[in-house]
């Protein structure tokens, strides 16, 4: 099983999990209760319940570099291009953008 945090904003949103039966993700209790907390993505609002998916989220997905980049991170650091937890682990610390993702220790 892998896991990651998820920062929004550079503030702890939830943790993302990868098992067997796909992808979890559950916002944190503090998170939720924050004034201010905006959600991940319109497709992934605000609550309580944990969202499954077999496949990786789309929000998360699409923090992946593609392309060239891609063949940089499959060439260097021999990461599969279909293990897309790992790639997300490695690569997506630092995003552009409001999310980024930290391994879960």
């Amino acid at each position: 099983m892998k896991r990651a945090k998820i920062y929004i904003n550079d503030t702890f949103a939830g943790i993302l999990t990868e098992d067997e039966n796909g992808y979890h993700f559950s916002y944190s209790a503090e998170y939720l209760l924050m004034e201010g907390a905006v959600p991940l993505s319109p497709t992934m609002p605000l609550q309580k319940e944990a969202y499954d998916k077999e496949v990786l989220f789309p929000v998360f997905d699409g923090l992946i570099p593609e392309g060239w980049m891609l063949d940089i991170v499959d060439k260097n650091w021999k990461i599969n291009p279909r293990d897309r937890m790992s790639l997300l682990l490695a690569c997506c610390k630092d995003c552009i953008g409001n999310i980024s993702v930290q391994e879960y220790e």
